[in-house]
């Protein structure tokens, strides 16, 4: 069996970017540790458990994953500029990159990791721990020689072609879609494709523990709340897949169905 550490961002981001592939590999009997660089908190550090990473924790319960670490940075947020750092700690996109990675590494050596899922260069739609996500997770790979690094992302062409039939429609849209046009992964690049949809049931479970950014007014949180009314066999259909990009693997060989498929020869 193998050990697969995902690093993620923010709480939340485990179960939207790659539930499915964590919920299928715990069912497989592989270990799953979900490492967060933050605690979704951007104000400053209390005496208990931020209620982000309870919801985390009830998050991860749900996929099956087996242990659940917090990196020790603050949330940066979107606000520009950065608001400042909160006492005693530093907001992830500042955090010196060479200490993240060494903290992420420690955690990959202690736990032997065979896979490390990460962002792909974009950060996935440009938020900027998403993109420190990638830079850290870069550089912990290469100190540890882990086995496999794969970079999670979203094919863009949908995207870009969804939101230009939302705005078509008219349906109201927060901030622009040209940003989009360089988010995520083209298609081309892509050189996984997962299914997931056997993990639907515990995957919308681990979306619903999020309650404070299902209810919240995040970007994301209408696609959150639709996503919940939807019944598991629809929310499978609709999400049941999820996308890699191994760097340095050349995608033309065709798309690879498992996060431990061998490349072909």
């Amino acid at each position: 069996m193998a050990t697969v550490v995902a690093f993620h961002a923010h709480p939340d981001d485990e179960v939207i970017m790659t539930g499915g592939t964590l919920a299928c590999a715990a069912a497989e009997g592989h270990r799953v540790v979900v490492v967060t660089a933050t605690d979704g908190n951007t104000g400053e550090a209390s005496g208990k458990e931020p209620l982000r990473m309870r919801e985390l924790r009830a998050s991860c319960a749900a996929l099956g994953v087996h242990r659940v670490v917090h990196l020790g940075y603050a949330d940066s947020g979107r606000d520009e500029p950065m608001l400042p750092d909160p006492p005693g700690r530093v907001r992830f996109a500042r955090a010196d990159t060479e200490e993240a990675a060494e903290r992420l590494a420690a955690i990959l050596r202690a736990e032997r990791a065979d896979v490390l899922l990460s962002y792909d260069a974009n950060g996935g739609y440009g938020h900027r721990d998403h993109v420190k996500v990638h830079e850290v997770g870069r550089r912990a790979a290469a100190r540890v020689s882990v086995a496999v690094l794969l970079e999670a992302t979203l094919p863009r062409e949908p995207i870009v072609r969804a939101l230009r039939l939302a705005c078509h429609l008219g349906l109201p849209l927060r901030g622009t879609t040209e940003a989009f046009h360089s988010a995520y992964t083209p298609r081309a690049a892509i050189t996984h494709r997962v299914d997931t949809r056997r993990a639907a049931r515990r995957r919308r479970a681990a979306l619903a523990a999020h309650q404070s950014q299902v209810h919240g007014t995040g970007r994301i949180a209408p696609l959150m709340r639709f996503a919940l009314r939807l019944p598991a066999p629809v929310f499978g259909w609709l999400l049941g897949r999820e996308w890699y990009v191994e760097p340095g693997a050349a995608p033309a060989y065709g798309l690879r169905s498992s996060i431990f498929a061998e490349p072909p020869r």
